[in-house]
């Protein structure tokens, strides 16, 4: 059986897959740019396969190590949505292609560092569990008045950590500057 050519990662160039764990992210690094057509912004919904190395594809592939060609970074996306983590960033980056992957900002040890009162912790969970608040839901979470609440949502936002949707009232609600798709309620 006679497989299409595409164009072939250069093994002799000198170059490894290279890792790099940052205190806010986990970066993997891979010689060889995406192989054409295929662009980082492609690999976000669906997209055809274009492999690299189709022999050793076809290879992994009657192996069972993959189920499928083309749904790997679908799969990856997915996965980081279940557990309310940003999306992996995709880029090629220096004759390689560069995967990237947020840790979680809004751990209560992150937030704690940041200041965050228990309260507040308690409000981003909140947000990432269900993807927004209005000032009435975190006075029901916890117990303060509608100044003390307003106050300590006020900071939220000063802070960066919050955005305020809507304008006054009962439309009015916050979500994490990085509201994560994939969130109840989102």
């Amino acid at each position: 059986m006679e497989l299409p050519r595409f164009s072939i990662r250069d093994y002799p160039f000198p170059a490894d897959i290279q890792i790099r764990l940052e205190e806010d992210r986990l970066e993997v690094w891979s010689p060889g740019e995406l192989p054409a057509p295929l662009t980082p912004k492609d690999l976000y919904g669906p997209h055809s396969s274009v492999l690299r190395n189709p022999l050793l594809a076809q290879a992994f592939y009657f192996a069972g190590v993959i189920e499928r060609w083309g749904t790997g970074t679908t799969r990856i996306i997915e996965l980081c949505r279940q557990q309310t983590l940003p999306e992996p960033e995709f880029r090629n980056q220096q004759g390689g292609f560069l995967v990237t992957f947020a840790k979680d900002p809004y751990t209560p040890e992150r937030l704690r560092k940041l200041g965050l009162n228990e309260r507040q912790i308690k409000a981003v969970q909140y947000v990432k569990e269900y993807g927004k608040i209005s000032n009435t839901k975190y006075q029901e979470i916890t117990g303060l008045s509608k100044r003390q609440a307003s106050n300590d949502l006020k900071n939220l936002i000063d802070r960066g950590i919050f955005i305020k949707k809507g304008t006054t009232g009962k439309g009015t609600f916050l979500r994490t500057k990085g509201a994560i798709k994939g969130q109840k309620g989102y």
